[in-house]
C-alpha cells in the first residue's frame, strides 16, 4: 500500500509517500480501505519528535479516518465487508489500508460524505470524554472554549451548543470570530484585540464561565482561573503556549474549581469503547440529522500531507483539515 511516513524528524518536508506491507487485522480488528484521514495537532508533535507512538501502534500518523471495511479480523462478526465506518487509530492513518480496532469503529450514516467523516472521531471522542464526561458540563451552564475556529473548538462549540450550554470562544481575527458565531458560539473573542478574561466576565455579568477547555495551557492557565466560577471546572487537552503555568492556589480554594485534564492517543480500548458507545447513543443521532457536522477547511491528496501540516502550523485554518486517499 502507499502511505505517508516520518522519514526524520523536523518539519513538513519530512513526510514522505511511500510503499508498506498492507496491514494484516488481528482478533477484534478490521482493515479498512481509508476514503479519509484526518490531520491534527499530535500529528504534527509526532512528526516533530515529542509524541512517539504507543507500544504496538503503527510509527505512522494518522488519528482518524474514514472509509469501508475491506477485511474483518478473527471473531469479528457485528460488521460486514463493505460496510462505511470512521474510527479512531493509535496511528497508520495516513494510508490507503488501516486496521482499526471494533472497539473505536462507528458506521458513518447515509447522509453523511464518507470523506467528511474522517473529520470526526479525534475531535467528537476528545471533547466528549472531556467536556461531558470529565468536566460534566450541563444544560446551562456556560463554557469558554480556546481555539474555536480549530477542529477540536468548533466540535466543541456545535456539541455545547446542542447539549444547551451558552459558549464562548477565542479566535485569532475577525473573520474567524464571525465563523465561530456561526457555529452558535454566543460570544466569539479575538484574543489579539480584546481580554477574554473581561468579555467573560463581561458575558456572564461577574459570575465567570463553569468550564474552560483549553488547549493552549502556558500563560493562559491563570487567566482561564480567573473566568472560572464557583465550582467551576478547568480541562487541559493541550499545551500550545507550554506544558508549565504558575497559578495562585487562593483562587482554586476560594472558589473550589477543579483542575483536570487527558489524553486519548495511549488510553486503553475499554476506555475508548465506553467514549464510542456514549458517542454512537448521545452524539450520532445529532450527526445522522445534521444537527452536528464536520467542518472541512480544505482537502489535500495523501501526497501532499505535507502541505496539510503547513497549513495547520500556519493557524490559517477554520475546521477540519483531511488528506484523500487517492493516490
Amino acid at each position: 500500500m502507499k502511505a505517508i511516513e516520518i522519514a526524520r524528524f523536523g518539519g513538513p518536508d519530512v513526510l514522505h509517500l511511500c510503499e508498506r506491507d498492507d496491514p494484516v487485522p488481528g482478533p477484534g480488528e478490521v482493515l479498512i480501505a481509508v476514503v479519509a484521514a484526518g490531520v491534527n495537532r499530535p500529528d504534527i508533535v509526532q512528526r516533530q519528535g515529542h509524541y512517539p507512538a504507543p507500544p504496538g501502534a503503527s510509527d505512522l500518523p494518522g488519528l482518524e479516518i474514514s472509509g469501508t471495511i475491506k477485511t474483518l479480523g478473527p471473531d469479528v462478526s457485528d460488521w460486514s465487508v463493505g460496510d462505511r465506518v470512521c474510527a479512531l487509530v493509535t496511528g497508520g492513518g495516513y494510508a490507503e489500508l488501516c486496521v482499526a480496532p471494533v472497539e473505536t469503529l462507528l458506521a458513518v450514516p447515509d447522509s453523511l460524505p464518507l470523506a467528511h467523516a474522517a473529520g470526526l472521531p479525534e475531535t467528537v471522542f476528545t471533547v466528549w470524554s472531556n467536556l461531558f464526561e470529565r468536566a460534566a458540563l450541563d444544560e446551562g451552564e456556560w463554557v469558554l472554549v480556546h481555539g474555536g475556529s480549530s477542529g477540536i473548538g468548533s466540535t466543541a462549540i456545535q456539541l455545547a451548543k446542542a447539549f444547551g450550554a451558552h459558549v464562548v470562544t477565542t479566535a485569532g481575527s475577525p473573520e474567524k470570530c464571525e465563523f465561530c458565531r456561526t457555529l452558535g458560539a454566543d460570544i466569539a473573542v479575538n484574543y489579539n484585540k480584546q481580554d477574554f478574561v473581561k468579555e467573560v466576565m463581561s458575558a456572564t455579568d461577574g459570575r465567570g464561565v463553569d468550564v474552560v477547555l483549553d488547549m493552549v495551557g502556558g500563560s493562559y492557565i491563570p487567566r482561564n482561573i480567573a473566568c472560572l466560577a464557583p465550582n467551576g471546572r478547568h480541562v487541559s487537552i493541550a499545551f500550545l503556549d507550554g506544558p508549565v503555568a504558575e497559578i495562585n492556589l487562593v483562587s482554586i480554594m476560594l472558589k473550589r474549581l477543579t483542575l483536570t485534564g487527558s489524553t486519548l492517543r495511549a488510553r486503553p480500548l475499554v476506555f475508548k469503547a465506553a467514549i464510542r458507545d456514549a458517542v454512537a447513543e448521545l452524539v450520532w443521532p445529532l450527526v445522522a440529522s445534521g444537527k452536528i457536522r464536520p467542518i472541512i477547511d480544505s482537502t489535500y491528496p495523501l501526497a501532499d500531507a505535507s502541505l496539510a501540516h503547513e497549513r495547520m502550523e500556519k493557524s490559517v485554518h477554520m475546521g477540519k483539515i483531511l488528506l484523500s486517499v487517492d493516490v
